[in-house]
C-alpha cells in the first residue's frame, strides 16, 4: 500500500482496466527540437556513476504526472520540469497522466506484461517482485551514487532496502508511511476522552470506542476495512502492532494462525457484536472510513498520516478535527510507500536522466516535493509528518522547513511523533495475501457466530498455497 495521494488507488483494488493517457508536455513541461534521439546523445561519460552530461539530448517518459483536476500539483510539476531544464535543456520530459486514479492493479499488471510502462514508472514498495518477475525493472545500482544523488546517505535504509533484491537497487523512493491510530478529536472531546492521548492498547481502543459509540446518532467508535484487499492489509497492521507476523522468517509459510491472530479476530468480534461500537455497515474498503470520520460519524481507525491531507483536500474536512497516536500495541507497525522504477532495457543515458530527474523532483531537501514554502503558497498541505524518509542533516533541515511552513496544527500529531514505532515491511505476495485475509475480516465483522479458529485455518491454508507458488 502507499501514501494517500496515490496509495488509495491500489487499496481500492479496482476491477476495471484503466488505459493510460499519454500527455505530451507543452513548453512548460520540457523543451526539445525535432529529431530527438530517444536513446540519448551528447557524448557524456560512459561511467554509470558519473552525473548526467548537461548536453545529453533525449525524451524521457514519466508516469503519474498530476492530472488537470489537480491544478496545484500540476502547476508544481510544470515548474519543476522548467527548473530541471535549466540544467538539462535538451532533456524533454514527457509526462503521462491517467484518467481517474494512477496505477490501478489490473492496469499495472497489464502494463508490465505488455512492456508498455514508461521509462520511469510508479510503483509501491510491494511491487518489486512482480516487476522483476516480468523483467520490467532496470538495475540502477551503479547509477545511484553520492555524485548523482547527493542525499543518498541520508535516506532511511529501511526505505532503500524495500527497493533492493540480492544487493541490487531497482528504484528510488518518493514517499513512505507507517500506520498509526487516527482519531476524530471532536468526538473524543464529546465522549469525555482526551484527544491529546489516543489509546495505545487494544483494551484502550475498545473502551474508548464504546464511549464514542454511546454518543448515538449513528456514530461508530472504531472502524475497520474488510474488502478490496484493505481488510487483509489492516489485519496485517494489527498483527504487527501486537508483535505478530503474517509469514514466517523463511517467507514460505503463513504465521498468523496463532494466539496473536486469534486475539486480533476475537477483539474485533467483541467490539462488533458485544459492544456494538463498530457500526452496522461493514464490507468497507479504502475511502469509506475516511468519509465517516470526516463527517463526524467515526471516532477512530488505523491509517497513515497522509489520510488527513486527503480528507481535507477531497472531503472538505478541517485539519484541527484530527489527531494521531501510535499503532495500538506498539511492537511494530506496517511500513510501506511508493517509488519510481526505471524500465529495463532503456539506454544508459536515459537511466542517467531518470536518476537526475528523480533526484531533483523527489530526493533534494528544499526542492521539488520538499519545497515546503512553495507547497504552502500553492494551498497544499504542509505539516503531515510523512513522507519523511530522511535521516541526519537532511532530516534536520527538512523538519525545520516543514514546521516553519505548516498549514495545520502539527501538535495534533505529537503522540504519533513522540512515540515512533519500528516499521515492518509488508509480506511477500502482499496483495494476494491481503485478498485472502479480507475473508477473515469480513467473516468476523458480518457473522455474529464466526469461528475465529476456522477463519484463520482456512486463510492459513490458502496463503500457504500462494507462498508455495513464489
Amino acid at each position: 500500500m502507499r501514501s494517500a495521494g496515490f496509495r488509495r488507488t491500489r487499496r481500492s483494488a479496482a476491477t476495471a482496466l484503466v488505459s493510460a493517457l499519454a500527455l505530451t508536455a507543452l513548453a512548460a513541461c520540457g523543451t526539445s527540437s525535432s529529431g530527438d534521439n530517444d536513446e540519448g546523445s551528447g557524448g557524456g561519460s560512459s561511467d554509470p556513476s558519473a552525473p548526467l552530461d548537461p548536453k545529453t539530448k533525449l525524451t524521457l517518459t514519466i508516469d503519474c504526472m498530476p492530472p488537470a483536476a489537480k491544478a496545484a500539483e500540476l502547476k508544481e510539476w510544470k515548474e519543476d520540469v522548467k527548473a530541471f531544464n535549466k540544467t538539462y535543456p535538451n532533456i524533454r520530459i514527457e509526462g503521462r497522466s491517467t484518467p481517474g486514479q494512477c496505477l490501478e492493479p489490473p492496469r499495472f499488471t497489464a502494463m508490465l506484461k505488455a512492456k508498455s510502462q514508461p521509462d520511469v514508472f510508479y510503483t509501491y514498495f510491494t511491487d518489486l517482485t512482480q516487476v522483476l518477475d516480468n523483467a520490467g525493472g532496470e538495475d540502477i545500482t551503479a547509477y545511484v551514487t553520492p555524485k548523482t544523488v547527493p542525499a543518498i546517505g541520508d535516506i532511511d535504509p529501511n526505505v532503500l532496502n524495500s527497493l533492493k533484491k540480492d544487493g541490487k537497487l531497482y528504484g528510488l523512493p518518493t514517499s513512505n508511511y507507517t500506520m498509526g491510530l487516527l482519531i476524530n478529536r471532536k468526538l473524543f472531546e464529546q465522549a469525555g476522552l482526551d484527544p491529546d492521548a489516543p489509546p495505545t492498547t487494544w483494551e484502550g481502543v475498545r473502551a474508548a470506542a464504546k464511549k464514542i459509540a454511546g454518543l448515538g446518532n449513528g456514530i461508530a467508535g472504531f472502524g475497520e476495512y474488510s474488502a478490496g484487499n484493505t481488510g487483509g492489509w489492516h489485519f496485517t497492521a494489527q498483527m504487527y502492532g501486537l508483535g505478530g507476523n503474517i509469514v514466517d522468517e523463511s517467507g514460505k509459510k503463513a504465521a498468523f494462525n496463532d494466539a496473536t491472530g486469534k486475539q486480533v479476530v476475537e477483539n474485533l468480534k467483541a467490539m462488533r457484536w458485544q459492544d456494538d461500537s463498530m457500526g452496522k455497515t461493514q464490507l468497507l474498503k479504502w475511502g469509506d472510513l475516511q468519509k465517516q470520520i470526516a463527517s463526524d460519524k467515526l471516532g477512530m481507525f488505523l491509517a497513515a498520516p497522509d489520510d488527513i491531507a486527503y480528507m481535507v483536500q477531497q472531503l472538505g474536512a478541517k485539519y484541527e478535527n484530527f489527531g494521531m497516536g501510535p499503532i495500538p500495541g506498539q511492537k511494530a507497525t506496517l511500513f510501506g510507500g511508493n517509488n519510481y522504477m526505471v524500465k529495463k532495457g532503456i539506454s544508459p543515458d536515459k537511466i542517467k536522466a531518470a536518476v537526475a530527474w528523480l533526484n531533483f523532483k523527489n530526493l533534494t531537501v528544499g526542492k521539488g516535493q520538499f519545497d515546503w514554502a512553495r507547497t504552502k503558497a500553492d494551498g497544499l498541505p504542509v505539516g503531515v509528518p510523512q513522507p519523511n524518509f530522511w535521516l541526519g542533516g537532511s532530516k534536520t533541515k527538512d523538519d525545520a522547513a516543514r514546521a516553519a511552513n505548516a498549514t495545520m496544527p502539527v501538535e495534533n500529531f505529537k503522540s504519533f511523533m513522540d512515540n515512533p514505532v519500528q516499521g515492518k515491511a509488508e509480506p511477500p505476495k502482499a496483495q494476494e495475501i491481503y485478498k485472502v485475509l479480507d475473508n477473515v475480516m469480513s467473516g468476523v465483522l458480518t457473522n455474529k457466530n464466526a469461528d475465529a479458529g476456522k477463519l484463520l485455518a482456512t486463510a492459513e491454508s490458502q496463503v500457504n498455497q500462494i507462498l508455495a507458488n513464489q
